[in-house]
């Protein structure tokens, strides 16, 4: 019994080195993708504001997804590390041609327009599947 828990537990240091990766990466996510949209997400959130939590939301789970894609196939945290930082390039420069294909993304954000933010995050979200599924290496 005890060594059939000792066993389980073998993997234990690499998940908790994996994980707390990618919580320092989604917190730099955050941080980035905050600097580069000019609304302020987390103010308009906390203001009850469904649009920029669907906007936001959506870029979370369109970094998240190929997040768990680049754990679940990278070799080390190092090569880990790498494709997470790929995938917060992607998630970004997806925001940013958003920003350009659609007239005023940011301001239709802020004033709470759901339509765009329904459409922001659904595109993060759609971005985030097909740069997961590119993390088959």
């Amino acid at each position: 019994m005890l060594e059939t828990t000792l066993s389980s537990l073998a993997g234990l240091p690499a998940f908790l080195a994996y994980f707390a990766l990618a919580i320092v990466l989604l917190l730099i996510f955050i941080r980035v993708y905050t600097w580069v949209t000019p609304q302020d997400e987390l103010a308009l959130i906390r203001a009850n504001n469904t649009s920029a939590a669907l906007a936001f939301g959506g870029a979370l789970i369109g970094f998240a997804w190929p997040l768990s894609s680049a754990i679940t196939n990278s070799l080390s945290l190092v090569d880990c590390a790498i494709w997470g930082a790929v995938a917060l390039v992607v998630q970004v420069l997806t925001f940013v041609v958003l920003r350009f294909s659609l007239k005023q993304l940011p301001e239709r954000i802020t004033q709470g327009e759901v339509a765009a933010g329904a459409f922001s995050g659904a595109a993060a979200i759609a971005v985030g599947m097909l740069n997961a599924a590119c993390m088959t290496y």
